[in-house]
């Protein structure tokens, strides 16, 4: 009975993280949908293309409808001792196991994929940056944000901004953010020359962090799997447990 009661008890608070975390996704979903006209409009300034994303209000609140629904479960599961409830945990969270791994399959099956979306990326970020940079203040905004937070300069390097609307209306100078400090805009002579394009800088940041993301996804999956072994252990426990 006392590792039944600590499996119960480890339910429920791994369940209740979960019911929490939900709650708090549902929370966000429900704020960008109600509260989040600035994002909108910013997002549709940079590109009309990604308009789309607004959807994220949709997917949050669904995502955090789903969490409610799995902590429910898992969490009254438990402590009723219901068999259904604990049953119908163990299939869901195993069928997101299954989509896991079979996502993870497609990823490196398709891997070559990679190289034509980074083109499509590409040529959608050099031509906001020749047109719209300088331009329009809510993507001059984003971009600049960017290159100062990643440290780099346009998407491939500063000569995207050769023949831009910046570079013309600007003297033929480049932005403060592929200079030399405390340069406002510069001439070529004067860049960073350490400085490279922000393709190249975020793909070094995922090469740094791409073992934080890879543990992530090793612990979510370990968890998937106690979680299913618990619920399992407690279902065929429930009957034999009074």
């Amino acid at each position: 009975m006392g590792c039944f009661s600590f499996l119960k008890m480890m339910m429920f608070v791994f369940n209740g993280v979960i019911f929490l975390g939900g709650l708090a996704v549902l929370g966000i979903g429900v704020w960008v949908k109600v509260d989040g006209g600035s994002f909108v409009q910013i997002l549709g300034a940079a590109a009309p293309q990604l308009m789309q994303l607004i959807n994220v209000g949709y997917l949050c609140i669904a995502v955090g409808i789903f969490l409610l629904l799995m902590g429910f479960l898992g969490c009254c599961g438990a402590m009723k001792e219901s068999k259904c409830m604990l049953l119908l945990f163990f299939v869901i969270v195993l069928i997101l196991f299954i989509a896991e791994v079979a996502g993870a399959v497609v990823v490196l099956a398709f891997s070559s994929m990679a190289d034509i979306f980074i083109e499509h990326v590409k040529n959608w970020a050099v031509k906001t940056l020749r047109e719209d940079y300088g331009r329009q203040d809510d993507v001059t905004a984003i971009w600049d944000t960017t290159m100062k937070e990643l440290k780099c300069c346009g998407f491939s390097g500063y000569k995207d901004f050769n023949s831009s609307y910046f570079y013309q209306a600007h003297s033929q100078t480049y932005p403060a953010s592929c200079c030399l400090p405390p340069k406002h805009e510069c001439q070529e002579s004067e860049l960073d020359s350490t400085k490279q394009g922000c393709l190249r800088e975020f793909q070094t940041f995922l090469s740094r962090n791409g073992r934080i993301v890879g543990g992530v996804a090793l612990g979510i999956g370990v968890l998937e799997l106690a979680a299913m072994a618990v619920s399992l252990v407690l279902y065929c426990q429930i009957g034999t447990s009074s």
